[in-house]
């Protein structure tokens, strides 16, 4: 959208964005179990909170309306464009002015799409594993424990080099801890299956983030 042109009150777009990012997360992620559930039930609101606020109430510009006019008297707070705040604060404008094609937004795209492809490749490989009754060592998890908590952290901070909102920012540490804790205990069930097996795997293996180099092997 230009600037200038309001940008909010349009819902359809608030339930068309939601519905294609978590139908498109669900293809990949596929949750089965009540833990799964709740790790995509969170990932859920966080998209659709920050779909309400891109096309829907900008309500984190509405809190700092008083502060952005007066810091930014040539601002039009009810573009679309004013709502990509990093743009605004940091003066990353991008070509001709939109920030569309900021270096914010433009990284944005590099951590959404490595986020889908590592969500999409760990599942993959956990499939298999299931059907087989086996612990999960190869792709992604060759490198990191939890693969698929890693990708969707890389996508929703993705999202909030996008378009930052007061809800999203408060919801980034909370998934944060939340998927910790849910790692802490899936490896409790994993130690408790599989024993000295997992023991080895977890102690080459890093839980979120990857050695620089090839993976450590163990005797």
């Amino acid at each position: 959208m230009n600037n200038g042109t309001p940008a909010y009150g349009l819902w359809s777009l608030v339930l068309l964005n939601s519905a294609i990012f978590i139908m498109f997360a669900f293809s990949f992620f596929k949750p089965q179990t009540a833990r799964d559930w709740r790790t995509f039930g969170a990932f859920a609101a966080f998209i659709v909170a920050l779909f309400v606020e891109m096309y829907g109430f900008p309500l984190t510009i509405y809190l700092l309306s008083g502060w952005l006019q007066t810091r930014y008297p040539g601002l039009d707070i009810l573009s679309h464009d004013a709502g990509h705040l990093w743009a605004t604060l940091l003066g990353d404008k991008g070509f001709g002015g939109d920030p569309h094609s900021g270096v914010l937004h433009l990284l944005s795209y590099a951590f959404l799409g490595g986020g889908f492809w590592l969500l999409s490749s760990a599942w993959n490989v956990l499939y298999h594993a299931q059907r087989r009754q086996t612990l999960a060592v190869s792709g992604p998890y060759e490198r990191i424990r939890h693969p698929q908590y890693v990708a969707f952290v890389l996508i929703l901070f993705g999202f909030l080099l996008q378009w930052p909102t007061v809800l999203t920012l408060l919801m980034f540490p909370v998934l944060l801890v939340m998927y910790g804790r849910l790692a802490v205990t899936e490896e409790s069930e994993m130690r408790a299956r599989f024993g000295a097996e997992f023991e080895r795997y977890a102690a080459r293996t890093p839980r979120f983030i990857p050695h620089v180099g090839r993976p450590q092997e163990t005797a």
